[in-house]
């Protein structure tokens, strides 16, 4: 009994193992493709549960979604002789899987021969245009131009690309610090154009300035001796008048007393003259030191 149940044991077994192998499912986002001893048989595209031949053939499955292809980074010649480093990326689907299989056989090496196709239709393609161009809506005409000729290419592999876009498009790095170098210069050489304006501005104005101080000073000075002049003209108008007058007598006893005053303003002075002087005429002429007066 126990033999026989072994037995039994055995083959429900090796059942199992034979119904495991001959069955596989297709997911709704894959798609397969069956071998036989390294041989393609069949290439199954719809989901669901399938059968095959168990241990004689195998199962390659392939996702049918779109998926991502980021080759590096690339110098490349633009058609104004100026050179550039250019990232991109790809998007791409897998259509024929037979003929992917056969062409590349797995998703790596489609990436490194996929790779080189993007950037040598690149590289071709911006050698045509300058790189202002692909600054400016030509860029969108130069990518769909890109993406022709790589699906061109890309048909070898059983894949379609979808989209190819450039994400960035620099100078290299010797490039642009010299860039750098030169703007730097050339701002260095606006300011210092500017300060020397700047300078020379200020210094004609400063110089403008100074002329019209002197201008106004002199106009000034002029102005002040004329009024001085003409100040000085009508005082001794009045003076001669007042000394032409009735009032001779007093006024000239009023500045020989304004002499006595300035002499003797800081007392210690010392006269020594005689007493019928010229200097003492009025103390000698007025009896008993009368002063005259001004007449009206």
């Amino acid at each position: 009994m126990n033999r026989v149940a072994t037995f039994f044991g055995v083959i429900v077994i090796a059942i199992a193992v034979v119904g495991f192998s001959s069955i596989f499912i297709v997911h709704q986002t894959g798609q397969a493709l069956v071998l036989q001893f390294g041989e393609p048989k069949r290439v199954v595209t719809e989901p669901g549960l399938k059968f095959k031949v168990p241990f004689m053939q195998n199962v390659v499955s392939y996702d049918r979604r779109v998926l991502d292809l980021d080759p590096a980074a690339e110098e490349m010649i633009a058609a104004d002789k100026k050179r550039i480093v250019a990232d991109s990326y790809a998007r791409y689907r897998i259509t024929d899987p037979l003929k992917f299989y056969q062409a590349v056989g797995t998703e790596q090496g489609l990436r490194q021969r996929l790779g080189r196709v993007i950037n040598a239709s690149m590289r071709s393609v911006i050698g045509n245009y300058t790189l202002a161009a692909l600054l400016t809506e030509q860029r969108v005409k130069i990518l769909a131009e890109i993406q022709s000729r790589v699906n061109n290419e890309a048909k070898q592999f059983g894949i379609t690309v979808v989209d190819v876009r450039i994400r960035r498009a620099d100078l290299p790095k010797e490039n642009s610090e010299a860039i750098y170098n030169r703007m730097k210069a050339e701002r260095e050489r606006d300011a210092k154009e500017a300060r020397a304006q700047g300078a020379e501005i200020g210094q004609r104005i400063r110089a403008e300035a100074d002329r019209d101080r002197t201008v106004l000073l002199a106009e000034a000075q002029r102005r002040a001796e004329e009024l001085r002049g003409e100040g000085d003209g009508e005082a001794q108008a009045i003076y001669n008048a007042a000394y032409g007058g009735e009032a001779t007598e007093f006024y000239e006893f009023y500045r020989r007393m304004q002499a006595f005053r300035e002499t003797f303003a800081s007392g210690d002075s010392s006269l020594v003259l005689s007493p019928d002087s010229e200097f003492f005429r009025f103390f000698n002429e007025l009896p008993s030191g009368r002063i005259p007066k001004a007449r009206r």
